[in-house]
């Protein structure tokens, strides 16, 4: 790989952590098992290179959807196309516990407003009550007072706004 291939960036800042990776690499091998510096430089050098192609093809199948931001199912799909599709399901499994542990550390700072402390039919009725707030304000520009308790009719979904009765076109002249 030529130090440049990397827009705008030399080799050595395109790289991983080399503590980090020597320890995933530890981890994944038995204990009486040593790897020489040099394997281990190969094997970091392997990473980066499939980064670079998983990301790559990533962008493409984005723009190839219109879209201007890679998404997670943007990366399955290059996983599928260049032949790793054996991974995706690991690799989602991978993704939705990640989700859960950010959703636990997010949590555990207070950004939720202590869901954490919510049972799971408070947090049902805290949604139900979002999506009612969120509802109304769509179709009627009116918003719920927050915390408001809702009751199950108060849940049903917002009638259609009355029709306008349309106007007919005449063509009036002046005299």
């Amino acid at each position: 790989m030529d130090p440049m291939d990397i827009v705008g960036k030399t080799k050595e800042d395109a790289s991983l952590p080399k503590a980090t990776m020597t320890k995933i690499i530890k981890e994944m091998l038995p204990p009486d098992v040593r790897v020489a510096r040099d394997a281990q430089d190969l094997l970091i050098e392997c990473c980066v290179e499939f980064i670079n192609l998983i990301s790559s093809e990533s962008n493409d199948v984005c723009n190839r959807g219109d879209k201007k931001t890679i998404a997670p199912e943007h990366v399955l799909k290059a996983l599928e196309v260049l032949g790793f599709g054996e991974y995706i399901e690991e690799v989602y499994t991978a993704y939705e516990q990640h989700k859960l542990e950010t959703m636990q550390d997010s949590v555990k700072s207070g950004k939720w407003n202590n869901v954490a402390d919510m049972t799971e039919e408070q947090a049902l009725a805290e949604q139900q009550r979002m999506f009612a707030e969120a509802r109304a304000r769509m179709n009627s520009g009116v918003a719920i007072p927050p915390k408001q308790a809702l009751e199950p009719e108060a849940l049903a979904p917002a009638p259609a706004p009355a029709e306008v009765p349309e106007i007919s076109k005449t063509n009036e002249t002046s005299v």
